[in-house]
């Protein structure tokens, strides 16, 4: 243990950095990500370029006051910022949910996996729960409470 007291300071940091980059888990992949869901949850996938879209602040915001809407039909909420998917994640957006960057997109995920709705603006709750209570899935959910 004494030879590292004699290493130099550049190369103790990049072994911490090597270290602390070796257990970062990478982010699942979007495609798998919501395979994991299937049949749990619905998802309400929120995507836009940034953080700071008005769009997306405004979504978050709209559904943070109704969260326990939110957890009574069973919604998680992901959101994804283009500038932070992978190519596999761009081209899984794209072709398979239809969502095009760099264009703010609110998609509601069924529990089946099937997109349900899609919007270019930010979706009213009330919307969205008003579209999810009229599935035959949730109805069933409804009666069994």
């Amino acid at each position: 243990m004494k030879r590292l007291r004699f290493l130099p300071p550049a190369l103790l940091l990049l072994l911490g950095l090597l270290l602390f980059t070796a257990q970062t888990p990478k982010p699942m992949p979007l495609e798998q990500t919501l395979r994991e869901y299937r049949w749990k949850k619905r998802v309400l996938l929120v995507a836009a370029p940034t953080a700071e879209q008005a769009d997306f602040k405004t979504q978050k915001a709209l559904l943070n006051a109704e969260k326990a809407g939110m957890t009574a039909r069973d919604f998680v909420v992901l959101e994804v910022l283009y500038n932070q998917l992978s190519a596999t994640d761009q081209q899984f957006l794209t072709k398979k949910i239809g969502v095009s960057p760099p264009q703010f997109a609110a998609v509601l995920i069924g529990k089946d996996g099937g997109v349900k709705e899609k919007s270019s603006r930010p979706i009213p709750p009330t919307d969205l729960f008003g579209t999810v209570d009229k599935m035959p899935m949730r109805q069933a959910e409804m009666r069994k409470k």
